[in-house]
């Protein structure tokens, strides 16, 4: 069986070789596809969450409140840098006042530019409305709007407790 083994011999190397090119091609072609990057997309409304609120437990007026919100915004355009525009909406829902704040702008100008982060909002020390109690739970909501006026979702936080 001396014609078998030659045509081993010979036949071998070529398949060796070729196929050492196929697992190249592949190879190469599994890497420039994964390579290519899916574009981020989110709406133009801008959309948040509530992270975090802490602490859990404050004395009333002496221990400041912060409220973290993670937002994405499709377009770029959430903040801004004039002082006197308010932006970003806070509601205590014991009472329904609603507290306004300033993000300053995230995006360049002009840009449109799918965005994503997170912000933390300082409410400041925070009080007791019925004092008859001696602590109080009390949860906000909260909502931004961007610069061409689309309004976000409300989120609401967790219940903290104030105490006298």
């Amino acid at each position: 069986n001396f014609q078998g083994l030659i045509l081993l011999i010979i036949t071998k190397p070529i398949f060796l070789f070729m196929y050492s090119k196929g697992i190249f091609l592949l190879v190469t072609l599994f890497l420039c596809y994964s390579c290519n990057k899916d574009k981020i997309e989110f709406d133009s409304t801008p959309s948040i969450e509530v992270t975090a609120i802490s602490p859990g437990s404050v004395q009333e007026f002496t221990q400041p409140v912060t409220v973290t919100i993670k937002y994405k915004d499709g377009d770029g355009d959430l903040g801004e840098n004039s002082s006197g525009v308010k932006n970003c909406f806070v509601t205590d829902n014991r009472i329904g006042i609603i507290s306004s704040f300033r993000i300053q702008q995230l995006g360049p100008d002009g840009s449109n530019i799918p965005i994503t982060g997170s912000l933390n909002i300082d409410l400041g020390g925070q009080g007791i409305t019925d004092t008859s109690l001696s602590s109080q739970n009390v949860s906000f909501s909260v909502y931004v709007v961007d610069r061409a006026g689309h309004v976000s979702n409300t989120a609401t936080t967790a219940a903290i407790t104030i105490h006298r």
